[in-house]
């Protein structure tokens, strides 16, 4: 991989204001949705974003190729200022930056063909026309799984995975260097899952491309991405490569989504870390860490101070940082050998129900 990242991103915030009234509206409040996130994709990088609903994940996506606007901060695509272009220079611009919608139910114009729907990004950006844009069509449908012939059929002929399919087409058809992968396989079944993540990883190797992947499956994750950021109330708290990070998880907020993985081994699994409460409202977020008010291992430091993305002091993994103030002195979960009374107990119970069954 190259040195110098594809994707730059600095300071990324985007704050929505809260409105009340019908004729004379005035703000109330604002959502802080995305809140100073700092990030870097280099050539041929997948970066994961992860975390719970409502953290800004999509919000982030969606800023980074302009669809919607920024309140602050500096997006740097290949040496290029994203935010100061103008609307023919941006245009311009995505040809090199896609997105792969979350729903390929509602992400497929229903009254366009397949050809169509492949059509129209190509002539849009003049790459094809006549018989080349035709046999184009039949190219990016051959590169998602696809026969030349489905470009005759509508969206509702397909299902859930090949729309997904034909999503992905349409997003390569523009030939990009960075795609927006927006929960992609969350809408579709385990076995269909697997398929379209494995043809996203032969997609990356075959045509060079990065991707930012945005999910919530850390078994997904763990298979397709190279670094992980965490993302918590619209902040990144951890950001380590993959090994790293479902290795040895040093943010309290990773340790608690990492110890609800399932672990395939009949024998051992990690001791469940339980948070207590709700995520805080982004309205009015807690001062402070945003985290502590979940956080068994919070002091009244973590109450007053705001901690920043710094790399560990006791080493950690190259690469890894935290947005924590006590990391170096909080033991990451391990793994709860057969033995462990309380674990053996659940353990014996459970075959003895087998047993039965």
């Amino acid at each position: 991989m190259s040195t110098e990242p594809l994707l730059s991103v600095s300071g990324l915030t985007k704050h929505f204001p809260v409105k009340r009234g019908v004729v004379f509206q005035s703000a109330v409040g604002t959502v802080r949705a995305v809140d100073g996130l700092t990030f870097d994709v280099a050539p041929g990088e997948t970066l994961a974003l992860v975390g719970e609903s409502g953290c800004g994940k999509s919000t982030t996506g969606r800023l980074v190729l302009r669809l919607i606007e920024a309140t602050e901060g500096t997006i740097r695509f290949a040496g290029r200022d994203v935010r100061g272009l103008g609307r023919g220079a941006l245009r311009e611009l995505r040809r090199d930056m896609q997105i792969i919608f979350q729903d390929p139910y509602a992400s497929l114009n229903p009254r366009l063909t397949v050809g169509e729907t492949l059509a129209e990004p190509l002539k849009l950006h003049g790459l094809a026309s006549g018989a080349a844009l035709r046999q184009r069509i039949d190219e990016l449908l051959g590169e998602v799984g696809l026969s030349a012939w489905h470009a005759l059929r509508y969206p509702h002929e397909f299902s859930g995975g090949q729309r997904q399919r034909i999503g992905i087409a349409r997003a390569l058809a523009s030939q990009p260097k960075l795609i927006v992968c927006d929960e992609p396989v969350s809408a579709l079944d385990v076995s269909i899952q697997a398929q379209v993540i494995n043809l996203l990883q032969d997609l990356r190797r075959k045509l060079g491309l990065s991707y930012i992947f945005i999910a919530h499956d850390l078994a997904v994750v763990r298979h397709i991405s190279d670094r992980v950021a965490v993302m918590y109330l619209g902040k990144i708290v951890e950001l380590a490569p993959k090994r790293s990070l479902f290795a040895r998880p040093r943010h309290p907020y990773t340790q608690a989504l990492l110890s609800a993985v399932p672990v395939p081994d009949p024998t051992a699994q990690r001791a469940r870390i339980r948070l207590a409460g709700d995520v805080p409202s982004p309205l009015n977020p807690p001062k402070g860490c945003r985290f502590h008010t979940r956080c068994a291992h919070a002091q009244d430091r973590c109450r007053q101070e705001e901690p920043l993305l710094r790399p560990l002091k006791d080493g950690g993994a190259e690469g890894q940082v935290v947005a924590c103030h006590f990391a170096e002195s909080i033991v990451p979960p391990t793994l709860v050998p057969e033995n462990d009374p309380p674990y053996a107990k659940r353990l014996a119970a459970l075959r003895k129900l087998s047993a039965v069954a």
